[in-house]
């Protein structure tokens, strides 16, 4: 499965949030570590589901970028 990750970069680290999966959170200092801890916390958020018996939301969001005149 992929999920939507949204990556944003903060003052002094970055985080990121998965719409699909609410509570599903990371933070990191780096893009690349941000990216790595989010991965690990989808499956851990999914494994967390499945263990309480609730079901796994399926990979609905998208992400599209707008070209805009600013």
């Amino acid at each position: 499965m992929k999920y939507a990750a949204i990556i944003e970069k903060g003052p002094t680290s970055y985080g990121a949030y998965v719409p699909d999966l609410p509570g599903c959170v990371a933070a990191g200092d780096t893009r690349e570590e941000v990216i790595k801890l989010i991965q690990e916390a989808i499956e851990f958020h999914i494994e967390g589901l499945r263990e309480d018996g609730q079901p796994v939301p399926p990979p609905s969001s998208s992400i599209e970028f707008i070209d805009v005149a600013a």
